[in-house]
């Protein structure tokens, strides 16, 4: 039998170690790195010096080794971790949290040393971006020092960090008009927020560093002929990936038509905009010259569809 016993969790029974890592491992969904976007971030020394500074945090390191498990580790405060100086020649270094479990390699003693820690792994290659296989560790910075140097800055580290389960948020928001909302464009078809319906406020989550927006004003109608423009849509100060619409020639006899008009976008979210409320808005650029123009009205549907993800910064 196989089986590790007794399971997770039986009154009476006596459970090994790694049957509470495995529980973390799947909680954890199997990953692995930091538990939040600012968490055990790599910086110069507040005074630059030779190393670099930890700042507070947790994380989810997945043991090297299958059956192993995964530890959970958080720092409070900041931890100072010495960067060795360069001679003649530059070197790369990279900083990880590491787990070093006697279970599984070494000797240390869990009841007297510290098993986990901040390790520095000298001289990886410049763009390694993961520890050394089969070192039970998360990356959290390269660090490339040039030559004859003894103080480290921000300018030589490169952030690492992956959140082990970046939270995400998706909301729909959706609007009609309850009047007729027109729009025959200008001279130069510049963007212009239309229809009016189709807009929102709401706030951006401090955690988040991009969106994913599908933008639909499904069923605006055309009225009294041909339309050309462009449609995109604008969150905060930010603004979307533009498409193009062109209804071509009416048919005879027709004064009126009805479109779909879809703009989609993954957008970065400035520092500026967490954690504040930003407005989303329907943008569009429609050239006067055509003979048509844009009616929104009591059969149209906004629909903004918004993800927003997180990541570390």
């Amino acid at each position: 039998m196989t089986l590790i016993q007794p399971p997770m969790m039986v009154n009476g029974g006596i459970h090994p170690a790694r049957t509470m890592r495995m529980m973390i491992r799947d909680l954890s969904r199997g990953s692995q790195g930091v538990t939040e976007y600012n968490d055990l971030k790599v910086t110069q020394q507040a005074t630059p010096g030779a190393g670099v500074q930890v700042a507070d945090g947790s994380g989810v390191v997945r043991g090297a080794a299958w059956g192993q498990g995964s530890y959970t580790q958080y720092n409070v405060g900041t931890a100072a971790v010495n960067i060795a100086s360069t001679g003649a020649t530059g070197r790369t270094d990279m900083v990880v949290l590491r787990v070093l479990d006697p279970e599984y390699e070494g000797s240390l003693n869990p009841a007297s040393d510290n098993i986990g820690y901040f390790y520095v792994v000298s001289n990886v290659a410049a763009t390694a971006t993961q520890p050394p296989a089969g070192m039970t560790a998360i990356p959290l910075a390269r660090i490339a020092i040039p030559p004859n140097t003894a103080t480290i800055t921000d300018a030589m580290i490169t952030d690492l960090r992956g959140i082990a389960n970046p939270r995400r948020d998706r909301q729909i928001y959706t609007a009609s008009p309850t009047a007729d909302q027109n729009w025959a464009g200008n001279a130069k078809g510049t963007y212009v927020s239309y229809p009016p319906a189709a807009r929102w406020t709401f706030t951006v989550p401090v955690w988040a560093v991009r969106a994913r927006i599908v933008f639909n004003l499904a069923a605006m109608q055309v009225i009294s002929g041909s339309v050309f423009g462009h449609a995109t849509f604008k969150l905060g100060t930010v603004q979307g990936q533009g498409i193009t619409f062109d209804t071509g020639p009416f048919v005879s006899g027709d004064r009126s038509q009805r479109m779909n008009v879809i703009s989609a976008d993954t957008i970065n979210i400035p520092a500026a905009m967490r954690g504040t409320p930003q407005l989303l808005q329907s943008m569009v650029a429609l050239d006067n010259a055509a003979a048509g123009y844009l009616q929104a009205d009591a059969a149209t549907t906004a629909i903004a569809d918004v993800e927003f993800e997180e990541g570390v910064f």
